[in-house]
Formats: C-alpha cells, structure tokens, sequence
C-alpha cells in the first residue's frame, strides 16, 4: 500500500474553491497539486494565491499522475461528467453536493467507480465536525434515551439577494431542497441510520427572482424548481422526522432537534461545523449547553478522511454511499411531491462511524 501525503487536485475555482483549499493546503496528509477550471485564468489566479503548482484545464490536472483524488467543486450540473472523467483517467473522486442531478446517474457513477476499484466521496463533511459528532456521541451515550423522532427547518428568502450569479441555484439540482437538503439529510442520517420512505409537498412561490447585488443586480431570471419543500420521513430503525425547506421565507431559521425518550437534543446548523449543542431532559426546567469536542476547521476534512482511508483500508464517512441515499432521497419528496404518495426509498447507507477521539487534521498520521 502507498504511503505518505495523498495528492489532490481541484476542479471549479469558484467560490466555494477558497473554502476547500485554505485547509487542503494546511492539512499534511494531503499535498494540492493542482487546479483547474472552465476558465484557465481563474484556476492560474487561484493556483496562485495557494501556492499549486498545477492550473488550467480539467485534462490539465488529470494528466497529474501524482494526482489520486479530484475534488469536484462544479456546478450540479456538471457532476456527474466531471467525476467520471476522473474516474476514467483513474483518479479518485470526492464532489461536492449533490452528488449527481438524479439517482439514476449516482447509480452509474458508483458502478462505475466500483468497476475501476475507485472510491467516491461527497460533501458535505459538516457531520463530521465537532458540534454533529458530539451530538452524535451524546444520542450515543444513551443522553436522550431511544431516538424516536426529529424536527428540521431550512428557511431562508433565498441566495439571490445577496449571491451575485445565483440563477443556478433555482435550477435543476438545486432549489432550498436540493442545495441546503443535504446538510440536513445527511445530519439526520449520519444520527439516526438510513431512510425508508418519505412523504412530501411543493411549491413555487414565484416563476421568476430578482438578483439583488453585483454586476447583474436588477436582472430577472426563471425559477425551475419548487421553492418550499415539506417531507415526512420514516428511517429504517423505526424514528421519524419532519422537514421544511424553503426559500420563502422572510426570515433565517435553521434548527435541528432529536427527540427521544428521555430528552431532546438541540443540533448547531448542519452547514457548519461547530456549536451549540443543545440538551433538555425530561426533567429539565430548561435546556443547558453541551460541552463540544472535535475539528471546527471545515470544508475539506470529508477529503482528508477520504484520504487517510485510501492509505489504511478503512471506510471513509462522507461516502459516495451515503451522498447516493441523501439523493435518492431528495429524488423520492420531489416525487412524492408530484404525485401525493409516499415514495419508499430504493437506496441504502451504513451509518458513518463515529470519528475517533483525539482526529485532528493538522496531525500527520500517514508515514
């Protein structure tokens, strides 16, 4: 088996890129060796700003042979080729969400990577930071007693006020379920297993938005995809939840709880990676804060566990598997939706280990 410092190489330097690459490049289990873009002058300025030796365009980077995992930072509409251009040049690959548009193409992609002896991870890796694997470790710990149910609420008015190209959000694999969902999905999955079926409602508020800031602020653009999503779900270990997620609303309210027999856990947000965590027993007259433990370094630890496991064997948690389950249910309310039925799931994922005491990205663990 290889060892050493895993090379990674980004593509889409958007963004979302700086998030990814300011820890990449801190991490010293993983060496950044490229970057790459549509726009070859971006990926150079990019490059530079993070010292990467590498730029340009896509078959740039994969003709890296030092390169072992594309991090694909595109479009959702890009996805799916982009990663099976790097599974086809025999790279690992680990994109952020979702991991296709629809399940059928998740499907493809996993075969195919299965097929080449190749892994696939996805974001987001936010469970895995310090205030979700607490809160995991205390429903673990037997805090709450047995998990019976959970509340998620995703409400925002919507990126376009303050995103300056925010049109693909209200596209096809995006929308408030298909761009924030995931977060929650996955919190919720990564808690209480996988899912079993779902039940869901939708609604387009408006046909079109107004971009609110930037070059374009004024412009008018189509919405494709509904806007206000409400799901009941059931998880295969018997809990079930409730979820809404909407780009309607007014104000910002993210929330997370877990009700169980003896208590209730208050999550942090699911798109970041530290606290509050939040507890109320059953004979509590109040709710009292949870101590964290873990990194709150964020985006990029979902690759650096990937990484480690390409050198020691075992199963990364940010898993192609688990990003397949959290589309397929995605794909399921957007049905159910549709056509008012309860949609059971055809996908399933382990639940992600816990990570183990003392993680610490910063510190080198592969010789």
């Amino acid at each position: 088996m290889t060892a050493g410092p895993v090379g990674v190489a980004v593509v889409g330097a958007g963004a979302i890129s700086d998030a990814y690459l300011r820890n990449l490049t801190t991490f010293p289990d993983v060496r950044v060796l490229g970057v790459a873009d549509l726009d070859e002058e971006r990926a150079r300025a990019k490059a530079r700003v993070y010292d990467v030796p590498v730029s340009g365009d896509v078959e740039a980077i994969l003709g890296v042979p030092e390169v072992e995992i594309v991090v694909n930072l595109t479009i959702p509409a890009a996805h799916a080729a982009v990663a099976s251009a790097a599974l086809r040049a025999g790279k690992h690959v680990y994109g952020e969400k979702p991991l296709t548009l629809d399940p059928g193409e998740g499907e493809k992609l996993l075969a195919e990577a299965a097929t080449r002896g190749l892994l696939v991870g996805n974001a987001p890796d936010t469970f895995l930071g310090a205030g979700l694997q607490s809160a995991k470790r205390a429903i673990a710990s037997g805090m709450i007693g047995t998990p019976v149910a959970a509340n998620a609420v995703m409400q925002s008015p919507g990126p376009e006020s303050w995103h300056p190209n925010p049109e693909f959000l209200y596209q096809g694999g995006a929308g408030p379920l298909f761009d924030m969902g995931p977060y929650y999905l996955t919190a919720l999955t990564s808690m209480l297993g996988p899912l079993s079926k779902v039940a869901a409602t939708a609604r387009q508020a408006r046909p079109h938005r107004v971009i609110g800031s930037g070059p374009k602020g004024g412009t008018s653009f189509a919405v494709e995809v509904p806007t206000h999503v409400m799901a009941l779900i059931d998880f295969v270990g018997g809990a079930s939840a409730s979820a809404t997620f909407s780009f309607d609303s007014p104000a910002n309210v993210t929330a997370i709880e877990i009700i169980g027999t003896d208590g209730t856990l208050s999550l942090p947000d699911p798109n970041t990676f530290a606290g509050p965590l939040r507890v109320r027993g059953s004979g509590d007259g109040d709710w009292r804060e949870l101590p964290i433990e873990g990194t709150t370094v964020g985006r990029g630890i979902g690759v650096l566990d990937m990484a480690r496991a390409l050198r020691t064997g075992a199963p990364h948690r940010a898993s192609g598997a688990l990003a397949l389950h959290v589309l397929d249910t995605m794909a399921s309310i957007i049905d159910s939706a549709r056509h008012g039925e309860f949609r059971h799931l055809r996908t399933t994922a382990a639940e992600p280990e816990i990570l183990p005491p003392g993680w610490d990205p910063h510190e080198p663990t592969l010789a």
